[in-house]
């Protein structure tokens, strides 16, 4: 199984990636250090800081003939990498 599931492309990481963070969905077992080695590997980047979260699944209802069925989205964990000054990640070249 794979640490890092795919890269974060939102507004909001986009907007971040000018100040040298980058998004990624990894793995819910996966740790910072580990995060880390992935990253600097696939990419060949270096990276200073690692920031986590694990993101709870929205919420959902749906209203059928039979009834109201309620559960949720399933949940993330997203991680925030901030690169080395000057360095960039390109996702858009690994295609």
């Amino acid at each position: 199984m794979s640490i890092l599931k795919r890269p974060l492309v939102t507004e909001k990481v986009s907007s971040l990636n000018e100040k040298g963070k980058y998004g990624f969905i990894v793995n819910a077992d996966a740790n910072k250090v580990e995060i880390k080695i992935a990253v600097e590997k696939q990419y060949g980047v270096n990276v200073e800081k690692v920031n986590t979260m694990n993101v709870m699944g929205k919420f959902k209802t749906r209203y059928t003939k039979t009834g109201i069925l309620s559960g949720r989205r399933p949940g993330y964990k997203k991680a925030i990498v901030t690169l080395a000054q000057g360095e960039v990640i390109d996702f858009y070249s690994n295609v």
